[in-house]
């Protein structure tokens, strides 16, 4: 746990009483503060009543005397609407902040390096390849954010130590502080919009990581238009002693400067033109696709510029065990591959997956998105059968129609049972089953980690798979 002995003798507030702050209850206490709580679940108030923890009504009761207001990233603090708590705050002249906004004020002299990734997909295998090649190379390493611990359950980081975070526009945009040494933007596709009021919103909340936060080095995809602008806004701008790279997965990038393209098949660097490095991802089953190979690049970048050289990224790439959930290989039987993808909740990120592979046994469905997978409809060559699961299953037969041959298979057990059985029969080399649900999984199972984990356990119950992936 990082502790927070600045607000030592001081109340301070909490609102929301996720991981993130029931940590930042956690280090306020260590700290020597006072922490006020409040939640929607009067039940999570009272199991974090304790000495030096304190619960109020912050959206009706009496306005407590408090310094600070620390709200959790799941809270609105301004669209659709501020939260109640948020509003009040304005109105009492309390300054809010997050988790992230306090990480940065709380370890600023510690000697650490941040890497701090943002964009819309990618952001959890780039943050996850980071630290493992940082940890191939020998550094003292954690990650942590919006991926696997809350900043405050890390460690307190030393000099020489690296801190490798993923960040969403939620996080970023209500931190008052934001000072990561590398800062890096993947990319940008419609989300959350209704948080941030409109694309335009959306983008500029992941702007601020670089706006406000001037990072020594700035890593920027420039796949789309507005990365090409950041990264063109902070060239135009850059202070004395930073960086702006730029990475593709679509082209090389020639001219001035520093850049890292990735074609699939490779990663190389540049420096004015020449080529400094190559790295291959052949056979690295865990950065398969494009998308991958741009996550491969981000990363690269950013262990490149802490000073890791190129042979030790080669050496460590192969034995990235990539993340659950996430083309997540979890077994093969004969030649067919068992691939995990519940994380896609949608048509956006089931289309990497699709592109990832030429021979496609599809289970998909779940509670469905608006738009559906009619955006898909370009990759549907790929797939040789579709078994359709959920709430969505009528919906996705009717897009469907004639163009791929498929099934309501209605559960998730009877998709990979017949799935199973047709990749077997399929002529392809190496056929794949893959759960890519472009669904919510709300009308069937508790969250995607619940879906992909009754993918992988009926995957381990056919007789003559060997099993791969995450336990």
């Amino acid at each position: 746990m990082i502790p927070l002995p600045r607000y030592a003798g001081r109340r301070v507030a909490v609102l929301g009483l996720g991981k993130a702050g029931r940590a930042v209850v956690a280090a306020l206490v260590a700290g020597g503060a006072t922490a006020v709580v409040t939640d929607d679940s009067s039940a999570a108030v009272e199991r974090e009543l304790r000495p030096g923890v304190e619960a109020a009504d912050l959206a009706g009761g009496a306005w407590p005397a408090v310094d600070l207001l620390v709200a959790s990233p799941g809270v609105a603090h301004l669209y659709p609407e501020p939260h109640a708590v948020i509003r009040r705050a304005w109105g009492e002249g309390v300054p809010v902040d997050n988790e992230i906004g306090l990480f940065f004020e709380t370890i600023a002299h510690s000697g650490a390096a941040v890497v701090a990734i943002t964009g819309t997909n990618g952001k959890s295998t780039t943050t996850a390849l980071t630290r493992h090649l940082l940890e191939k190379a020998g550094r003292a390493v954690q990650m942590g954010g919006n991926i696997g611990r809350p900043v405050f359950d890390l460690d307190p980081p030393g000099p020489g130590d690296v801190v490798v975070l993923e960040l969403s526009s939620f996080q970023i945009d209500q931190a008052r502080r934001l000072s990561p040494d590398v800062g890096i933007f993947l990319n940008l596709t419609p989300d959350h919009h209704d948080r941030h009021g409109g694309h335009g919103g959306y983008f500029a909340a992941k702007r601020r990581m670089f706006e406000v936060g001037r990072p020594t080095v700035s890593i920027v995809g420039v796949d789309e238009p507005e990365g090409r602008f950041l990264a063109n806004l902070l060239r135009a701008g850059r202070d004395p002693g930073t960086a702006t790279i730029a990475i593709s997965a679509e082209r090389p990038l020639g001219g001035r400067g520093r850049s890292f393209a990735a074609d699939g098949a490779a990663v190389v660097e540049w420096q004015d033109g020449a080529e400094l490095a190559r790295w291959s991802l052949a056979g690295i089953g865990t950065l398969r696709g494009a998308h991958n190979a741009q996550n491969a690049a981000a990363a690269i970048a950013a262990v490149r510029s802490l000073g890791v050289d190129a042979a030790t990224i080669a050496a460590a790439l192969p034995s990235f065990g990539g993340l659950p959930h996430r083309l997540e290989e979890v077994g093969r039987q004969g030649r067919v591959v068992f691939v995990n993808d519940s994380k896609a909740t949608n048509a956006d990120s089931t289309e990497k997956a699709l592109a990832s592979f030429p021979r496609v046994h599809w289970i998909a469905g779940g509670k469905a998105k608006a738009g559906g997978i009619e955006p898909l409809r370009p990759l549907f060559g790929r797939v040789a059968r579709a078994y359709l699961i959920g709430e969505a299953a009528a919906e996705f037969a009717e897009t469907l129609g004639t163009d791929v041959p498929h099934e309501i298979a209605g559960t998730l057990e009877t998709a990979v049972a017949h799935a199973a059985a047709a990749a077997a029969a399929d002529g392809a080399e190496e056929p794949v089953v893959l759960l890519s649900p472009a669904c919510a999984s709300y009308d069937q199972f508790a969250n995607f980690e619940a879906r992909g984990d009754a993918f992988r356990a009926l995957v381990r119950s056919l007789p003559g798979t060997r099993f791969g992936g995450h336990a």
